[in-house]
């Protein structure tokens, strides 16, 4: 090929280059950045693993066999690579361990690993006893957010966001049945909302709302909610009914139990997903944002209702996940500083998403009872990061997570799209949100 033909190309591949990294990123990624990533691991992945302290002194059987046949000193063991499978965002490398080094050891290299792979970021999770699954990212997958498609989250399961390994991040109600959303203003809050609703809109589930800000938050939801409440008022006789239906769903649950002596062992269940399908009621998960307007009162007057709300929300956080009910609980700040019930709440909510906050004391009432490393991640989200959180539970697990621009009208949407599904539950009816016409405009004069 003549020189100025190779030059043309040599050009034409690196504009090639430059605008998918730009516009196409998994397409960038397959076609260049992925073969680099390969070639930098598989061609010196022993000198970096002993360059970060990988290694286990060798068997005494192997340094005898070197040194009866006159070789070299045998060369420390390493974790070997079972499989190599790349992905769209990244590269994943299952790694056998040998006998002496855990997973920990693993997760306090991966820092080290990224840079000398030149990597975005990594992450280990352990598969089993002795198997850890090192997961690679070659890009900024939370820079600009690119869900993947053709998911399948399951039952009563709503993907919300895409994790910083790139895989989805998905709320699942019946592994984490409460929840606690938190951040300042304008922090993405709002965002997660939209996006955990158009999740569940398709779910066989009724949903129940609490917005005091007037429902400018959750009204447009409406023809997909069970019930809905706009004031601290209304939101006190909602969570009135709602406890009335949790304590009917026991006695169904206490009849069908299943344990007449009749019964196998297998049958006898102590919540409604024992139940057969016919019998178990729909499952119900509440909403509600800004928490802090059920909490705090103007007056001596309002301290009642205050307290009745504050119990009601504690029953349901503390029984209602075997009958099918779910709390979703939203706030800028859920501390003491919200009066007594606070944290006796907070404790009963397992799953945790932080977005930013502005001061350190707001981060560790989310996330001081699950890491250490997760409050200051919580901190240092940039302002311009709209819709990045950290997300874990009380197990000690946390996540960089992102949730895709979702607009007000697009949740609207899917709710108005799904609004067949909406179940009708007697004991929520007086709380069921009335369709709203919008006036015709007036005619020009």
């Amino acid at each position: 090929m003549p020189l100025t033909e190779l030059v043309l190309f040599a050009f034409a591949l690196t504009v090639l280059a430059l605008v998918t990294r730009v516009k196409f990123p998994a397409v960038y990624w397959s076609l260049f950045g992925l073969p680099a990533a390969l070639y930098r691991v598989c061609s010196a992945y022993r000198q970096t693993m002993e360059a970060c302290e990988l290694t286990v002194s060798p068997p005494w059987w192997k340094v005898f066999a070197k040194k009866a046949v006159g070789k070299e000193t045998a060369r420390p063991g390493i974790p070997r690579i079972r499989a190599i499978r790349p992905t769209t965002t990244g590269l994943r490398l299952r790694l056998r361990l040998p006998a002496g080094l855990a997973p920990e050891h693993v997760v306090n290299s991966a820092e080290r690993l990224r840079h000398a792979w030149a990597m975005h970021s990594a992450h280990v999770s352990e598969v089993k006893p002795g198997i850890v699954d090192l997961r690679m990212t070659g890009m900024d997958v939370l820079g600009t957010v690119r869900m993947p498609r053709r998911l399948v989250p399951g039952p009563l399961s709503a993907i919300v966001a895409l994790r910083e390994d790139g895989q989805p991040f998905v709320r699942n109600y019946r592994e984490v049945p409460h929840a606690l959303t938190m951040g300042a203003s304008d922090s993405g809050k709002s965002m997660y909302q939209r996006c955990l609703i158009k999740s569940l809109a398709p779910l066989e589930a009724a949903l129940v709302g609490i917005d005091c800000k007037r429902g400018v938050e959750q009204g447009p939801f409406g023809p997909r909610l069970s019930a809905l409440a706009t004031n601290p008022d209304q939101a006190e006789g909602l969570l009135d009914a709602l406890v009335q239906e949790m304590e009917d769903r026991y006695d169904l649950l206490c009849l069908h139990q299943g344990i007449s002596p009749g019964t196998l062992l297998e049958d006898i269940t102590s919540d409604i997903w024992g139940l057969p399908a016919k019998l178990r009621p729909i499952p119900i998960v509440v909403l509600i944002d800004e928490v802090a307007e059920l909490f705090l009162i103007a007056s001596k007057v309002d301290a009642p209702r205050r307290d009745r709300i504050v119990t009601q929300l504690l029953r349901l956080a503390q029984l209602s996940r075997a009958v099918g009910i779910y709390l979703e609980i939203a706030g800028q700040r859920f501390g003491t500083d919200l009066g007594k019930g606070a944290t006796a709440l907070r404790a009963q909510l397992t799953g945790r998403v932080v977005h930013r906050c502005n001061d350190k004391q707001t981060a560790e009432m989310g996330l001081g009872d699950i890491s250490d490393l997760a409050v200051p991640a919580a901190t240092a989200i940039a302002p311009e990061r709209r819709g990045t959180a950290i997300a874990g539970d009380t197990s000690g697990g946390w996540t960089r997570i992102r949730t895709p621009m979702t607009t007000l009208g697009e949740a609207a949407a899917e709710c108005r799209k799904y609004a067949h599904l909406t179940p009708s539950l007697p004991v929520l009816e007086p709380f069921r949100p009335v369709a709203f016409e919008a006036p015709a405009p007036a005619p020009a004069s």
